[in-house]
């Protein structure tokens, strides 16, 4: 055989391997269409079978299930049987893949270890610590995402916006924003941020009331922080504030629609401009309360808003007035 002919012959092999054949097509169609109807196909995992929606063919059975071969009736039960850790993610230090020692001394049968045994698992716990904080980025990273944790939790706020926090920080860490500022400092800056990129915003009086440090430091690092990330806030809506000033309140969900509503007519006639949203919604709920003869005191909402009592009534005059004019 000339070498003409065998690269003829490997060139045909490689068209042949290459271009799927009628039967091939035929039978991906067929996966994807029921063979009677043409119908969509839908996999019925508790029995096994590929069903069809329309006609309710069955076109295949006794599939193999990829799930696990164990059973679990609590969640307890399937934490305890599952062979795999807990997803990663950003809120500590190492991602949550390192290995962590137990502070129980027992065995994994739950017998209680011998004298020489505990000290033998304390000396490993030691190390174990060291090793996961093995040079001086993780060690901040450890206390900044501990800060970080410790603010969301005090302030409510949910697990996205702590992931959020946890990513700006280690930006900020990547990109060396940290010298001459406190870790707790860009730490809670970084919460700020992700509270209000979140839609979940916090005043900055009650982050302060959480944090290790001033009110002028926060809003300064702040503003540090999201001009060198180049992080894309908007300004907080006052009506992202009124679902919780109105919980803490026990207010009904008809003062939360009309506080909604002043905010709106507030919005339409350029009263917001300029003024500070927390202050808006507190005086809207207020005012929203009045209307709906559920009555609060301004200093209930000052406390709830942390926001003065003069505000509250300055902004309240101005809201009405919008409602006023907007109605007419």
């Amino acid at each position: 055989m000339t070498d003409t002919t065998i690269r003829e012959y490997s060139g045909e092999r490689e068209r042949t391997r290459e271009e799927p054949t009628e039967s091939d097509e035929r039978e991906s169609e067929e996966q994807v269409a029921c063979p009677e109807c043409g119908g969509s196909l839908a996999n019925d995992s508790e029995r096994g079978e590929t069903v069809c929606e329309d006609c309710g063919l069955v076109v295949s059975e006794d599939e193999v299930d990829p799930g696990p071969e164990w059973r679990a009736f609590d969640a307890q039960e399937k934490d305890e049987k599952s062979r795999v850790g807990a997803p990663t993610t950003n809120m500590m230090h190492d991602k949550g893949l390192s290995t962590n020692i137990g502070w129980q001394d027992k065995d994994a049968y739950g017998n209680s270890l011998s004298s020489r045994q505990r000290e033998k698992m304390q000396r490993l716990r030691t190390w174990n610590e060291r090793f996961r904080t093995r040079d001086s980025k993780e060690r901040n990273l450890k206390q900044a995402l501990g800060e970080i944790d410790r603010m969301a939790s005090a302030l409510g706020l949910p697990e996205n916006v702590r992931e959020t926090a946890s990513v700006i920080y280690r930006r900020a860490l990547d990109e060396d924003l940290l010298p001459g500022r406190s870790i707790e400092g860009v730490a809670t800056a970084s919460l700020y941020a992700a509270a209000r990129q979140a839609g979940t915003p916090r005043s900055l009086d009650e982050i302060d009331s959480v944090s290790r440090v001033d009110k002028d430091e926060i809003a300064r690092t702040y503003r540090y922080v999201v001009r060198e990330l180049s992080l894309e806030i908007q300004p907080a809506d006052p009506e992202s504030y009124v679902p919780r000033f109105a919980s803490d309140l026990d207010l009904s969900e008809e003062v939360e629609r009309r506080a909604r509503d002043l905010l709106s007519s507030a919005k339409e006639k350029g009263v917001h401009s300029g003024k500070s949203p927390v202050g808006l919604a507190a005086a809207a709920v207020y005012a929203a309360s009045l209307l709906a003869n559920e009555k609060v005191t301004q200093s209930e909402v000052s406390e709830v808003a942390s926001i003065s009592e003069v505000t509250i009534r300055n902004r309240y005059h101005e809201l009405l007035e919008a409602e006023d004019t907007v109605s007419q």
